[in-house]
Formats: structure tokens, C-alpha cells, sequence
């Protein structure tokens, strides 16, 4: 299977909500009603608008994607918000550490040491589609760097999530996470809000607990970089192109 980085695959998105693939800043009305619109509606903004996100509507998210199933109702997850001053200050501590050439420290995997060929190509193919939407060669490697600090001022966003797990979290414990992570984006679009789940910004692990006083005992699963989205902007437009149906459904 050939993936291509060219026009973003947005067939599922336009056929369960015509109209409603991006939002462009109007009022909720706009917004997808239906649960399969919102699901096929969201991915990755990259750029965002000054403005504040309130602190009631993202608790009105965060406590709705609290009902994400949980083995036991152990609900292991935890998520830290961070605005105003202490984001500006957690930003400029990333960006310092990246900038002295510190090596990112994770505290687990988000993927297998190597990548199948189709799994390469679409990585691949993701990158390059950032790269163009923000005006720059696929394969310049300055410009690939440029992006990956970007990461870590998260794009910009008024507001960053950071969740975390215990620190003895086996594999099961990264699914109820997940559930809860998808949950919250979905919560976010229904909103009027973005936001770009990043696992490059949780490799500075270290930094995000001491900077947010998260204890030492709670590993870093991933930031979420959240606010209104500027949807002027060519990098929200980029969409990469998902698997067909047939490719990861078996019937049996």
C-alpha cells in the first residue's frame, strides 16, 4: 500500500459531516451534533488563537471524559492544566533544555523500537504533510527541527494538559489512559476547542514534574496542547490520510 503525503484523506470525515470537518470559530450550533461526526471531525490543530480558554469549560470536558470506562473503576489517570504564567514559564524551561541539546528522557515507549514498511511510510508521510502546510521543504532537516520545538511551546496554545499514571502502570493501565486522553479530545471539539496529543513534549519527563510539582512516583504519558484553533492558519488544514476500512477490519 502506497500512503500518500498530498491532499489529506478526508472521504469518512465529509461523508459522516459534510459540512462540519473543521470548525471555523462560529457558535456551537455549528459544531458536529452526532457522535460519529464529532469522532470523524477531529485531528491534530497546530496553530492557535489569543484567546483564553475558560477554566469552567475545560473542567466541563474534563469531567465528562472522566466517565471513560476503567478496569474495577480504578480510573488511573491524572491530568495536570497548565495556563498563563506557569505554561509560559514550563515552555521556556522545554525550549531551553531542547535548545542545550538535552536528549529526551521518556518515561515509557509510544511505539515499537522499529516500524514495518507501512508504518514507516505513513510516519514519513505525516511529517512531510506538517512541513508543507507550514511552508517548508519535506526534507529539510532544520525545518524538521524548527517544528519539533514548536512541540515543546505547544504550537502556542493558551492551555496544556498534562496526563500521568502511576508509576507501576502495566500495559492495561496505558489503555484506560487512552480512553480517557480520547475522551477529552473528543470533549474539546464538542467545545469549540483543539488540541494535538504530544508525546514529544513527555520526553522531558523530568522538567514537566519538577516544573508542575507532579510527584516523582507518576509517570508522563503524554501533553495535550489545547485552545481555539486557528483555522486561517495552513497547518489545521492538513489532514494525513487514514487506513481504509478493509486495512485494519477483519470479518469474520
Amino acid at each position: 500500500m502506497t500512503v500518500h503525503d498530498e491532499p489529506p484523506h478526508e472521504d469518512l470525515a465529509k461523508e459522516l459531516t459534510p459540512d462540519l470537518v473543521t470548525y471555523d470559530g462560529g457558535t456551537d450550533s455549528d459544531l458536529p451534533c452526532d457522535g460519529l461526526s464529532l469522532i470523524a471531525s477531529r485531528h491534530c490543530k497546530r496553530a492557535f488563537l489569543d484567546r483564553p480558554v475558560p477554566r469552567d469549560v475545560l473542567a466541563e470536558v474534563l469531567l465528562a471524559a472522566g466517565q471513560a470506562p476503567s478496569g474495577r473503576n480504578i480510573q488511573p489517570w491524572r491530568m495536570t492544566v497548565v495556563t498563563d504564567s506557569p505554561l509560559d514559564a514550563l515552555t521556556r524551561t522545554l525550549c531551553e533544555g531542547f535548545d542545550r541539546g538535552e536528549p529526551p528522557r521518556p518515561d515509557c515507549a509510544n511505539r515499537t523500537p522499529t516500524l514495518d514498511d507501512i508504518a514507516a511510510e505513513r510516519a514519513r508521510a505525516a511529517l512531510a504533510g506538517v512541513l508543507r502546510a507550514k511552508g517548508h521543504a519535506p526534507d529539510d532537516p532544520s525545518a524538521a527541527r524548527a517544528h519539533l520545538r514548536d512541540n515543546l511551546r505547544f504550537y502556542g496554545a493558551p492551555a496544556a494538559l498534562v496526563c500521568h499514571v502511576p508509576g507501576d502502570a502495566v500495559p492495561g493501565t496505558f489503555l484506560e489512559a487512552g480512553l480517557f486522553l480520547q475522551n477529552v479530545m473528543l470533549g474539546l471539539v464538542a467545545r469549540g476547542l483543539g488540541s494535538c496529543p504530544q508525546f514529544s513534549v513527555a520526553g522531558y519527563a523530568d522538567a514537566l514534574r519538577r516544573k508542575l510539582d507532579i510527584d516523582a512516583d507518576r509517570l508522563i504519558v503524554c501533553t495535550l496542547a489545547v485552545g481555539y484553533p486557528d483555522e486561517a492558519a495552513p497547518v489545521n488544514r492538513f489532514v494525513p490520510q487514514r487506513a481504509r476500512l478493509e486495512e485494519y477490519v477483519h470479518w469474520s
